[in-house]
């Protein structure tokens, strides 16, 4: 619009300047002279133009620039996107190991917890025993009678005639040694002496829980259904309700009975919400598409 409205000025410049020589007689020095400065206008206002034309392109060869590499980035974006979802897919495929890896060793980390707290009771009772025989001692030797000690053998009893058994604390140490290590035959023949010799103690339903954990890995899915049933029906208080019952739900899924797979699962959400086995249970049932709760 200024360029215009210049053109527009110098016309009516020069067309004055015509006309008043032409109406009026002035010298020809000063028609001259404004000539000259009216093409130095003209010359200025083009080169003005010129300039301007020059600026409108580079500015918009910058934009273009900044366009470009908007893109470019926007590309690496999208392909570091790319690259940051299939490492999610590869997490994710590789998830059920690790959280089986990550559960055994919770399990072991338990186990040695009761483990301690059956020999702190276990240390306790042979405290008790030691201050019993203190005060047997001190009875003869006041020339009292000794009152008879709770849980002792008659002394007129015979001994028993085969050799006695390792003790709980070395047969549970043992089987849980070996199936860490993979030892499964041998870890199993420890445990089932252990269940022998010591099925009431503390321990006995984690020892009947390995056993099935020993056939699961074995993949003996009915035999380590079995085990784990044990644990549910033997040990009712047993802290190893809900991994018990959580595998024999994954023992089920393998041996192809869905249906009771899926009840077990649901089991595990309805009695254990928030722990382990039920956010295990959870993404199960997620993974076989069915729902956690049962629809009506």
């Amino acid at each position: 619009m200024r360029i215009r409205n210049v053109l527009v000025f110098s016309a009516a410049v020069l067309a004055g300047a015509m006309a008043g020589s032409l109406v009026g007689p002035h010298p020809a020095e000063a028609v001259a002279r404004e000539m000259i400065e009216l093409q130095r206008d003209v010359t200025t206002l083009l080169q003005g133009q010129k300039d301007l034309t020059t600026q409108i392109t580079q500015e918009h060869t910058g934009m273009r620039t900044i366009v470009d590499q908007t893109n470019s980035s926007l590309g690496k974006i999208e392909g570091t996107m790319g690259s940051l979802q299939k490492s999610v897919q590869d997490v994710q495929a590789n998830s059920g190991a690790r959280l089986d890896t990550m559960s055994t060793q919770v399990q072991g980390l338990s186990d040695n917890l009761e483990e301690i707290k059956s020999r702190l009771g276990k240390l306790n009772q042979q405290l008790v025993d030691l201050q019993n025989s203190v005060q047997s001692i001190d009875a003869k030797i006041s020339g009292t009678a000794p009152a008879p000690a709770t849980g002792t053998a008659s002394p007129t009893a015979s001994a028993s005639p085969s050799s006695p058994p390792p003790s709980a604390d070395t047969l549970y140490s043992n089987g849980l040694r070996d199936i860490t290590s993979g030892k499964y035959d041998l870890a199993r023949s420890e445990f089932q002496e252990y269940l022998k010799f010591y099925a009431d103690t503390d321990l006995a339903s984690n020892a009947q829980f390995y056993l099935g954990e020993i056939a699961y890995k074995q993949k003996q899915y009915e035999e380590a259904v079995a085990d784990y049933d044990k644990v549910l029906t033997n040990y009712p208080k047993s802290f190893k309700l809900a991994p018990a019952r959580l595998r024999k739900g994954m023992a089920l899924i393998e041996l192809g009975q869905k249906t009771g797979a899926v009840r077990e699962l649901r089991e595990v959400v309805r009695r254990y919400p928030g722990t382990e086995e039920d956010r295990q249970a959870r993404a199960k049932l997620k993974e076989l598409g069915v729902p956690v709760t049962a629809t009506r």
